[in-house]
This record gives structure tokens, C-alpha cells and sequence, in this order.
């Protein structure tokens, strides 16, 4: 039998479930990405078991398409899924993830866990809301930053989260020793703030803070670029068929400063999300740090691109103010 534990911690509810002798926890599948160092470096991390670790069943969940991406930015196999409507398209690839997950988890009541730089993560997710599910996006990116914490330190830097969902990203960041501002719709700021602080509290050296933010909407008021700056922006799964791609946009490049890198991992699940890479190349200057064509998953980098006869005059008037 299963006994269902309910607890309160800081006002929310905690659902675990607990097994007894008689029935065997779900197996705990290690599940690893092949992670690539930045491109100078030219070697590749090889697979660490121990650096990911999530409480599953022994049914798999399977990308939602079986595309490969291959090295030209092509796709082998059938096309990519053709617009629809947006409920059809919800309904056939994103949902078609989701209740795999939920089919595999019964009766895990929406309770994800991970491991990463030595500290258990425990992560409250909901199936109400797609912003309250940790997708493949979020786990690579954090496998990215994990692997490769020596090149990227996230030590002392102010980084920003963009569609925090769950916070797995942002709680990765806080790890790193980063000042982390986590962000996302009204909706979703219950979830956020519980599980940041219930995995940051006494790990780290910054406590995260939690911001209300829609892409495209009142940036300049609201998150005037004269007082928030940012080293990095991470982003993960913020792309796929939503009405709010061109505001998503505005929002990286209303961050995204000269100065400012920003890094962006997601899942390759419809024809929309190249026409938005195709966007986001033309935005910024990229670079395509990993693929994991096992999940559909890529990895970008992206620096902002900065008119140099511009920059240096607004350098020069900088320096002269200072001087008076």
C-alpha cells in the first residue's frame, strides 16, 4: 500500500508519498546528456551517472518527435510539426509529453527530484500549468552549467531567469554562488518562490529573489535598463507554440546589454521554433554551444550585437562626465 503524506511548509502543501517494504520505490533512472565544453575548449565532457539523477518509473519518457538534428541545423526524418491551431498543437506534442510523465509518476503527486553540483534538489511541480513542469530544456541547461562551471562561473554575477517555471535553472544558478533573479507570470510565483526556497535556503550565499514579469509589456517602466543589469540571462523552454515570441524577444534584447551573456536551452518541437532561432540570430551574436539530438534539445549562447562607432562614442561622453 501507498500512504500519501501531507505536510504544510511556509504556508504552501507538500505531497510526498512513501512505500512500504512491500512495494518497491520507482527505480531511480540516471539519465545523462552529453554535454560539449565551449567551442575553444574542443573536447567533450564525457558522461558523469551521478550528476543527474530523477525518481522515475521504468517507462521512459520519449521526445515528442523523433527528428535528429544534424550539424547544418537540418532535420532527418519526417517535417517538423506544420502549424495548427494552438490547442491541436498543444494537444499533440506538448501534452504528448506531459502525460507521459504524469502515466509514469501515478501516484507521485507532482514531485521531481534531482542532484546536482552535490546537493539534492527537490522540485513541487503541477500539471495544471505548463510553467509548472520541468522540461527538457531546463534539466540540459543545468547539465550544461554543471559540466562546464569552470569556464562558466555564475560566482558573484547578477543572473536573471526568464520563464522560471519550477526554478530547477535558477536554483542551479544560486548553487553557483549567483545573485539570482527568478522570473514568470503571476501564476506561477507560488510554485517558484517554494521551491527556490525550499532548495537555496542555507545552501547558498545569496538568497533568489522572485519577479513578476510579461515579455513585452512595460519593460522600460518597470525594469528600467539604468538600474537593472544583468551578467547573465538564462532561458530555458521559453519557446514553443505560444501567441508571445515577438514579446519574448524584445524581453532577451531589452535585457541582454552589451556586457551581458545570455544562454538560452530548448526543446526543437515545432516549425516555429527554428523561424524564432532564425529571429534570434539576426538579434544577437550566437553561437551554438551544444545539441542533444537524443532530446531535440539545443543550446545557444548570445551577446548583444553592439554598433561599434556608437559604443565608442557613448565611452568617450562616459569618460568626460566622469572627468567633470
Amino acid at each position: 500500500m501507498i500512504i500519501i503524506v501531507y505536510a504544510v511548509v511556509e504556508g504552501l502543501p507538500v505531497q510526498e508519498w512513501v512505500s512500504f517494504d512491500s512495494l518497491e520505490l520507482p527505480q531511480k533512472e540516471r539519465s545523462s546528456l552529453h554535454m560539449g565544453l565551449l567551442p575553444d575548449q574542443g573536447h567533450v565532457v564525457h558522461e558523469d551517472p551521478k550528476a543527474f539523477v530523477r525518481e522515475e518509473s521504468s517507462v521512459q519518457e520519449q521526445p515528442a518527435r523523433s527528428n535528429l538534428v544534424q550539424e547544418d541545423g537540418s532535420f532527418k526524418g519526417k517535417s517538423l510539426v506544420e502549424p495548427e491551431p494552438l490547442e491541436d498543437l498543444d494537444s499533440k506534442v506538448l501534452a504528448g509529453e506531459s502525460p507521459k510523465r504524469r502515466k509514469s509518476w501515478e501516484p507521485g503527486l507532482g514531485t521531481e527530484r534531482f542532484c546536482f553540483f552535490g546537493h539534492e534538489i527537490s522540485i513541487q511541480e503541477s500539471f495544471e500549468s505548463y510553467g509548472a513542469l520541468t522540461w527538457p530544456g531546463a534539466v540540459a541547461l543545468c547539465r550544461y552549467l554543471e559540466a562546464n562551471h569552470e569556464h562558466i562561473s555564475l560566482l558573484d554575477k547578477a543572473v536573471l531567469e526568464l520563464g522560471a517555471g519550477t526554478g530547477l535553472v535558477s536554483i542551479v544558478a544560486c548553487l553557483m554562488g549567483a545573485w539570482v533573479t527568478a522570473t514568470d507570470l503571476p501564476d506561477i510565483m507560488d510554485n517558484l518562490n517554494f521551491n527556490l526556497s525550499r532548495n537555496t535556503r542555507g545552501r547558498c550565499k545569496y538568497t533568489p529573489q522572485v519577479a513578476q514579469l510579461n515579455w513585452g509589456e512595460d519593460l522600460d517602466h518597470h525594469f528600467p535598463s539604468s538600474i537593472y543589469n544583468y551578467d547573465y540571462i538564462l532561458c530555458a523552454d521559453v519557446v514553443y507554440h505560444h501567441n508571445c515570441l515577438d514579446e519574448l524577444l524584445l524581453t532577451m534584447k531589452h535585457f541582454c546589454k552589451p556586457g551581458t551573456t545570455l544562454l538560452w536551452a530548448n526543446k526543437i518541437r515545432f516549425a516555429a521554433d527554428l523561424n524564432f532561432i532564425e529571429s534570434f540570430k539576426k538579434a544577437f551574436n550566437t553561437i551554438l554551444l551544444v545539441e542533444v539530438p537524443e532530446e531535440m534539445v539545443r543550446i545557444y549562447q548570445a551577446t548583444a550585437r553592439v554598433n561599434v562607432r556608437r559604443h565608442q562614442e557613448q565611452k568617450t561622453v562616459t569618460e568626460l562626465l566622469k572627468l567633470d
